[in-house]
């Protein structure tokens, strides 16, 4: 990241950092004051040239802001002796190959896991690998249209959406589309048609799940990310490269609205309380979970969370927000209020396990990863075979 990305000199950068890792180990006072104690002996704050006391005053300050910054989350995490969520099991999942998205249908109560040329699929009563969708290219997003039994996965590497037969997991038909890059890929209630967000093409496509033929294209202007439904005619799609939200009228399938982000940089992952119009987008470039209002786009707050940010979603009923990142830590932020919100835990998951789904019904959150070959200087992108799996984890009765 650059230093304009923080805000700080090279020097400070490196200070910010340690803070931010310093949240996963429940950092209090007096681990920060200890911090600072270091950072001025060594001249790492601020610059050789200006005395002592100066420095003193400097770091008192940068304490006291992190602190008010960064909210009660810190003084949560400190005190809480009991985590929100725990791991409860693990489900190996076979196959090797890269992994996306995970998709779970409340109906069925069947977790879809993409996973290089494969979805496979998790019944989430018994915990048991039931089946996989074959013959794929490379899979990203689904979708699930109960109503027709059939389901829908973007594949990247046929430039195409893949209907399936969603009870027997059988190919029905490979949808070839006009643009690249599908990734993103959901059913819209208000509509009653699939929307395959494309990075590379900056667009969507629209399906028809019924004739299973695309009927629209909608010009984005910048690479989409994720994207949620409201149910009632609108669609919020994450603008990646421009840093915005795209706001989308099902109805005319257009463009309507595009709301900036600021501080939010390289948003990607999104999720939505649709009851109180609130929007949660998680940003790569500076680490932070932003809330905005959906209505006009107002940003209300920006939270603290891991690198490497590809998921988040929204408990309506816990009122718990859950962001997955790549580094191993899935922050849970709690909704106060529509305008107030805390980190209650950085949850340690596992390095890799950057996507998530949630089961409404047992609010159990899912996470997919890998085991990764470890060199001297630490870990590389490479999977170890036959090591993909679903991290279970679940809440707590504190």
């Amino acid at each position: 990241m650059t230093n304009a990305e923080y805000g700080y000199s090279t020097d400070g950068r490196t200070f910010f950092m340690m803070i931010q890792d310093s949240f996963r180990f429940s950092c209090n006072f007096q681990c920060y004051s200890r911090m600072i104690l270091n950072y001025q002996n060594r001249n790492r704050i601020i610059t050789r040239n200006t005395d002592t006391n100066m420095k003193n005053a400097l770091a008192i300050l940068i304490v006291s802001g992190i602190l008010v910054f960064f909210g009660s989350g810190t003084a949560v995490l400190a005190q809480n002796s009991k985590p929100v969520y725990t791991l409860e099991r693990t489900i190996s999942l076979p196959g090797n190959g890269g992994y996306d998205y995970l998709y779970v249908d409340p109906v069925t109560r069947h977790l879809f896991v993409t996973h290089g040329s494969t979805v496979n699929v998790i019944n989430l009563k018994s915990g048991k690998f039931i089946g996989s969708v074959t013959g794929l290219g490379e899979d990203h997003g689904v979708a699930i249209d109960n109503s027709l039994n059939r389901g829908f996965v973007s594949d990247s590497r046929q430039r195409a959406l893949v209907a399936f037969n969603s009870q027997t997991l059988k190919t029905i038909k490979t949808i070839h589309l006009k643009g690249e890059d599908e990734d993103a890929t959901i059913l819209d209630p208000a509509s009653g048609k699939v929307f395959v967000f494309e990075g590379d093409s900056k667009q969507a496509e629209v399906v028809d799940p019924k004739t299973l033929k695309e009927v629209d294209i909608i010009p984005l202007g910048a690479k989409p990310e994720f994207a949620v439904s409201d149910g009632h005619g609108h669609i919020y799609n994450n603008l990646e490269s421009s840093s915005q939200i795209a706001v989308i009228d099902v109805h005319s399938m257009k463009v309507v609205k595009k709301y900036s982000l600021g501080p939010c940089h390289g948003p990607s992952a999104l999720a939505l309380d649709n009851t109180h119009h609130r929007l949660f987008t998680g940003c790569r470039a500076n680490k932070g979970l932003t809330v905005v209002n959906a209505d006009n786009g107002d940003v209300i707050q920006t939270l603290p969370i891991g690198a490497g940010v590809d998921a988040d979603r929204y408990d309506p009923e816990t009122h718990l927000i859950f962001v997955s990142c790549f580094d191993g830590t899935t922050t849970i932020i709690k909704e106060e209020s529509p305008d107030k919100y805390k980190v209650v835990q950085v949850l340690k998951t596992h390095m890799g396990a950057r996507t998530m789904a949630l089961d409404p019904q047992t609010h159990n959150i899912y996470l997919s990863s890998a085991d990764f070959e470890k060199t001297n200087t630490g870990y590389h992108h490479r999977m170890v075979p036959d090591s993909y799996k679903v991290l279970v984890y679940k809440l707590n009765n504190n």
